[in-house]
């Protein structure tokens, strides 16, 4: 698959679910990789859940390292520095957040939120999937319901099946939306959480589907079918 081809299937994807905003494509580049030139460091320090949103509504493109990040837990569950202690810990869910009624709950939790090695990677790209100049790892749609149940449908055409995906209500956009993804080769559905509803403008009536590049072929595809 070339950039074109993806270009395509990320207007396919607009047009067919008719959705208000771009997808999003993200890419990891790993540790000790280079960064292409062509695409600019973003000037802000944000969450990667902002700069997500900033994407799908401005399609604008560009690069950022951890320092840009101000999200240390999405940055180091993608591998972009580490995550905090307090994080491993639980203590953060548990204490500051209130998330979980202990602390036990809250370090179970964590212990199976998926993150990517500690400092594995150099910097995280992010372009509007219709206008990418790069091959992404992962696509990120956001929708409402009814525009999840039809990808859930197209990503379900070809094969058949049932579409088994996890998440918990925190760190929805990184750990569910991209780690998950990513790791699995998997298509992934997530709710939003806490900071992506509050930092991000995700809507009450908006979920995020992931959706690694492996399939997004067959998923445009299948969309082509079940779209009305």
């Amino acid at each position: 698959m070339d950039v074109k081809e993806v270009n395509r299937h990320g207007q396919e994807l607009i047009k067919h679910l008719k959705i208000r905003t771009s997808p999003v494509a993200v890419k990891l580049i790993s540790k000790g990789s280079e960064i292409p030139e062509s695409i600019k460091k973003a000037e802000e320090c944000m969450t990667h859940c902002q700069f997500m949103d900033k994407v799908r509504r401005t399609r604008e493109e560009f690069y950022t390292l951890n320092e840009n990040q101000m999200c240390k837990v999405g940055a180091g569950a993608m591998g972009l520095g580490s995550v905090p202690e307090d994080l491993v810990t639980g203590e953060l869910y548990y204490k500051e957040f209130e998330l979980f009624s202990t602390l036990g709950a809250s370090r179970r939790t964590i212990d199976m939120i998926p993150v990517l090695p500690p400092n594995s990677t150099e910097a995280i790209l992010y372009s509007p999937l219709e206008e990418t100049s790069f091959i992404p790892d992962v696509i990120m749609v956001v929708g409402n319901p009814k525009q999840m149940m039809l990808l859930t449908q197209a990503a379900m055409y070809g094969i058949g099946g049932r579409l088994e995906t996890s998440f918990s209500g925190a760190q929805s956009v990184c750990s569910d939306g991209v780690v998950q993804v990513y790791k699995e080769g998997t298509v992934g559905v997530t709710l939003g959480c806490t900071g992506s509803r509050a930092y991000a403008t995700l809507t009450d009536d908006e979920m995020i589907m992931g959706i690694p590049i492996e399939l997004l072929a067959n998923v445009v595809s299948g969309l082509k079918q079940v779209c009305p």
